[in-house]
């Protein structure tokens, strides 16, 4: 809608992706939405605009007229393709390496850093490996490694959100790295909380759609819609992951 145009009717305000994503997979106070895509991202909807000193939450809209505090990181579903790509098996097989090898990959750890990365702010950082032994290079635990280095860095822009008062109950898993089998798994022990993974579904324009929904019905706040198909896990925690991740996550050397 050019500025000398006139709008009849109603209409929405439209949105970005990821408030999109928010109001498509209905998200509720309490709910961390991560995304696994190319990138990652972590957000929730929150009442209060944010002010982050340190630069590493991003202060957005939501699409029902809140606030969407945003953690990017720049390693995500790439970190599992390329690992594929390097023991030369596809993202199935890799799954299933992953899941037999031990919690912590018996010492080993994957610094995903490999496009340089956003959360922390290291744009010439490069990925390492680190706790490499005889007994430890092997492809189950590089393939274990490289899914919990994942997740470890996107537990970090979790706890970013944390510490700016967000509460943390369950988070919403998407995106295409969600559907990875050992992704799911291996999500609630290195978050530490119950992981909800909706089904499959476009949801950026399921909140668009939503969004229409809501302007023609004109109701104060969005229609609640029955919840697509979704599948809860749980997994008892595994700190010891995060903590061995915490001692490794600033030794790499820039390109």
């Amino acid at each position: 809608v050019g500025p000398a145009e006139l709008v009849a009717g109603r209409y929405g305000a439209g949105a970005g992706d990821n408030a999109g994503a928010a109001l498509g997979v209905q998200a509720q106070p309490g709910d961390v939405v991560v995304s696994i895509g190319t990138s990652g991202t972590a957000f929730a909807r929150w009442p209060n605009p944010v002010a982050d000193g340190t630069g590493i939450v991003n202060g957005f809209a939501d699409a029902e007229g809140g606030h969407l505090p945003l953690v990017c990181t720049l390693n995500a579903s790439r970190v599992l393709t390329s690992t594929s790509a390097v023991l030369g098996v596809d993202l199935a097989d890799l799954s299933d390496l992953a899941l037999s090898a031990p919690a912590g990959a018996d010492g080993l750890v994957f610094v995903p850093y490999l496009e340089g990365e956003r959360t922390p702010n290291k744009p010439d950082s490069t990925g390492a490996l680190h706790g490499m032994r005889l007994d430890t290079m092997t492809p189950a635990h590089l393939a274990r490694a490289a899914v919990e280095g994942l997740l470890c860095s996107l537990a970090d822009a979790i706890d970013a959100l944390r510490a700016l008062g967000m509460p943390v109950s369950r988070v919403l898993l998407i995106g295409g790295g969600s559907r990875m089998p050992a992704v799911r798994q291996l999500a609630p022990a290195v978050f530490g909380c119950p992981v909800v993974v909706p089904a499959p579904s476009e949801y950026v324009a399921d909140g668009a759609a939503r969004q229409a929904a809501w302007a023609v019905g004109g109701a104060d706040t969005p229609p609640h819609w029955s919840e697509l198909a979704s599948t809860s896990v749980e997994a008892e925690p595994t700190p010891w992951v995060r903590e061995r991740y915490a001692a490794a996550r600033d030794l790499t050397v820039d390109r």
